[in-house]
């Protein structure tokens, strides 16, 4: 990963490869069965807790010589992941972490923080928000928004900050950005979701798995996660259906998703909702990827690929920043 930091990226395949095809086959057989048959009491968590962070370390292990600095102030929690050489400077990125609002941790993110940070040579934060079942909705929501205003308190100008998430972060993201008090022009340059979970009934997903099989995990046993979350909560509630009638007055969006996950739909439902209401969204679908498959470098064949693309979709939102300062300049002084 290193070495492709100058690399040039590559378009998005149209055919899944060999390996990828083999990958999500054997994935299907194994834990694909593993995450079906996991309760979700309090035991259960703990087993999918430890599960999901051994496949994190396994398959998408940290660089050798990374930086990580802990955060804990005014409430905010996680962590600065700088990848070798990579220093602070005026720009960074925002990370939010996903798997059904339940699991994950900034530390089983690290690797793929660190994977981010390399291509970009930018510093990336991760917000460890709270997780239910001990903290439900909207414990992770409200942490998100504190996390990202304690960003700008430390001096970074929004238009300075990209924010990207994947899965239950790429609907964090969307509230943030939507549905909470952050006002437009507190919104970052622009805005990266990894196969993000939309739809928080999971009707969507289990529309997707009716045309293909989901390898990691079924509809059903997602839904059994994001409950603990969302409990006694109304799916109408205007923070978990989200409202994208304001989409023009958000950063630009960068989707990416693997074809054979059963989110596929919710990243077509958010590239489409996006640019229905005026914004603009970039949706790539990556032929026989499996969810947040640019995690796992070592199971999935196109996980650096993928993440060159989000560093030129980066780069290209921070020209932008610095094309319309340039011009606001321009004007001033004539």
């Amino acid at each position: 990963m290193a070495n492709s930091i100058l690399s040039t990226a590559p378009p998005v395949p149209t055919s899944p490869s060999a390996r990828a095809i083999l990958t999500a086959t054997l994935t299907r057989q194994t834990l694909g069965r593993v995450t079906g048959l996991i309760p979700m009491n309090a035991g259960g968590v703990r087993v999918a807790r430890v599960l999901v962070a051994g496949i994190m370390r396994t398959l998408g292990p940290t660089q050798a010589g990374t930086q990580v600095i802990p955060v804990a102030v005014d409430g905010v929690r996680g962590e600065w992941v700088l990848a070798p050489a990579v220093k602070f400077g005026a720009r960074a990125i925002y990370y939010v972490h996903g798997s059904a609002y339940v699991i994950c941790s900034a530390q089983t993110h690290r690797g793929l923080a660190a994977r981010l940070s390399a291509v970009t040579e930018k510093p990336v934060f991760v917000v460890d928000y709270r997780l239910a079942p001990e903290h439900p909705f909207p414990a992770a929501a409200d942490d998100v928004e504190r996390g990202y205003r304690w960003l700008l308190s430390e001096g970074y100008a929004a238009s300075d900050v990209v924010i990207a998430g994947d899965s239950a972060g790429g609907h964090l993201i969307c509230d943030l950005l939507g549905n909470t008090n952050i006002a437009p022009d507190l919104n970052p340059a622009a805005a990266v979701l990894l196969s993000p979970l939309i739809d928080l009934t999971l009707a969507l997903a289990e529309n997707c798995e009716r045309k293909h099989r989901d390898p990691a995990i079924s509809a059903s046993a997602a839904r059994r996660l994001v409950d603990l979350y969302t409990r006694r909560q109304s799916p109408h509630h205007p923070r978990l259906r989200l409202n994208f009638s304001q989409a023009r007055l958000m950063p630009p969006f960068l989707v990416q998703v693997g074809s054979t996950e059963m989110l596929a739909d919710d990243a077509h439902y958010v590239v489409d909702e996006v640019n229905r209401h005026g914004g603009s969204a970039t949706l790539e679908v990556w032929p026989g990827m499996m969810h947040v498959f640019q995690a796992l470098p070592r199971l999935g064949p196109d996980a650096d690929a993928a993440l060159l693309r989000v560093r030129d979709f980066i780069r290209a939102a921070f020209d932008a920043v610095d094309n319309q300062s340039a011009d606001q300049l321009t004007e001033e002084c004539s």
